[in-house]
């Protein structure tokens, strides 16, 4: 009798040409989509390309995303994106989005990450393509010069954590809420490069682009992918990217059974989250920090700024002006979320409360650009607050929701949203 097989495992044994794997059995798969950014991608795989005399194995399979080093602002910059235009130029790649904003956000849009791929991407928040039903996960340089030449990949099937929530969200928490409550609980290391599915009624009632946040932080839990099962929501939400979807959803859903570990949670009991410099594994409540002075709200980055994050600050913001001891600065995580939030009025929103809207780049979140200066106490909606990443070691990084960013925005100190919200 074959054992049941989890969502991870059945995308896996598709790729590998197989009916069923095995936990622990290693094998070779097929990818069907390589992604890259300017960081990562072109920078160090043409000189590896060309040394090994080696050609792009297909390149419909790749996209490459320009958005880490832009907006352009030193000698430095200039020089990588120009290695990665010069690049996309010279192997006429058929995808490449050149400033259109974050690849995580980008991709997706673009109707390229549909349920049931294969997929890795080089950056560590690859696995955001999980909520859309796919395997999706981040590798290195050479594990990308491989799958470049030869269009495949080996990986030890991993085991399936299952996180399942039951109950409904309640009015000021969000799907960030509950991502950092389970790094809080679980650790950084907490799924020991296992796949994470994120199951359960509250998964099932989130929109796509809060399944997206869950699955980008599953990196935050250590997992080597997030999923969330594909559903009607994701059909739909492809469908308006342009993407048919090619299989049955149905064959695209964990066995009864096959998880090898399940924990069970609450959404209707989950209050906002924040995680405390400088990890986001550090959860505290916000009433231990109620006090807490800021400098610095920020809006921005794949896991904080997306349209649905976009609406969450609007929501408190709305009407209201910010504290005029802090700075708010909103980066929408791509042009076409930019579009639909300047068209719905929620920009403007932002723009009158007193929040300055900056380009659809990773920007402070990779710490470029738009970093931190020293001593500052900033409270952000990225996900990561690492010391010295989104600037000098002495910046104070604080992780919370859009919600509890835009509210401590609006008192200048950090805020429980539900207090202005009620």
């Amino acid at each position: 009798m074959t054992k049941p097989q989890s969502l991870a495992q059945k995308i896996i044994a598709r790729a590998s040409g197989r009916d069923t794997v095995r936990v622990g059995e290693i094998v070779n798969c097929r990818v069907d989509l390589a992604m890259f950014h300017d960081s990562s991608g072109p920078r160090r795989l043409k000189p590896m390309l060309e040394e090994l005399g080696a050609q792009i194995w297909d390149k419909s399979r790749v996209v490459l995303v320009m958005d880490h080093y832009l907006p352009e602002r030193n000698e430095e910059s200039r020089k990588i994106v120009r290695i990665a235009r010069d690049w996309a130029h010279e192997q006429a790649l058929p995808y490449v989005y050149d400033g259109l904003g974050i690849c995580h956000v980008v991709v997706p849009e673009h109707g390229h990450i549909v349920p049931g791929m294969f997929c890795v991407g080089g950056d560590s928040h690859s696995p955001t393509g999980g909520a859309f039903g796919a395997y999706m996960f981040g590798i290195g340089s050479t594990e990308m010069l491989g799958v470049v030449v030869t269009g495949e990949i080996w990986l030890s099937v991993p085991k399936t954590i299952a996180m399942n929530w039951s109950g409904r969200l309640a009015p000021g928490v969000c799907a960030k809420d509950m991502i950092l409550s389970m790094i809080a609980r679980f650790g950084i290391n907490g799924a020991n490069y296992q796949a994470v599915e994120f199951t359960g009624s509250a998964v099932r009632a989130l929109p796509m682009q809060e399944r997206m946040t869950l699955c980008n932080m599953s990196a935050e839990l250590g997992a080597q992918t997030g999923l969330v099962a594909p559903d009607i929501v994701t059909r739909e939400w492809l469908a308006q990217a342009g993407a048919a979807v090619p299989i049955d959803l149905g064959v695209l859903q964990s066995d009864p059974g096959s998880a090898d570990q399940q924990h069970d949670l609450d959404a209707s009991t989950l209050s906002p989250q924040l995680a405390a410099p400088h990890s986001p594994a550090r959860g505290v409540t916000l009433a231990e920090h109620s006090s807490t002075r800021i400098d610095v709200a920020y809006i921005g980055a794949c896991t904080g700024a997306k349209l649905e994050d976009l609406h969450f600050a609007a929501e408190v913001l709305r009407g209201r002006k910010i504290s005029p001891s802090v700075q708010l600065m909103v980066a929408p995580a791509s042009l076409k979320d930019r579009a639909h939030a300047q068209a719905d009025g929620t920009l403007q929103a932002l723009s009158d409360a007193g929040a300055s809207i900056l380009p659809s780049t990773c920007g402070a979140c990779a710490g470029y650009g738009d970093s931190f200066k020293e001593n500052q106490t900033v409270i952000s909606s990225t996900a990561r607050n690492f010391r010295g990443r989104m600037g000098p070691a002495s910046t104070q990084v604080f992780l919370g929701s859009p919600y509890t960013v835009a509210a401590s925005a609006l008192r200048g100190y950090i805020t429980d949203p539900r207090e202005v919200l009620q």
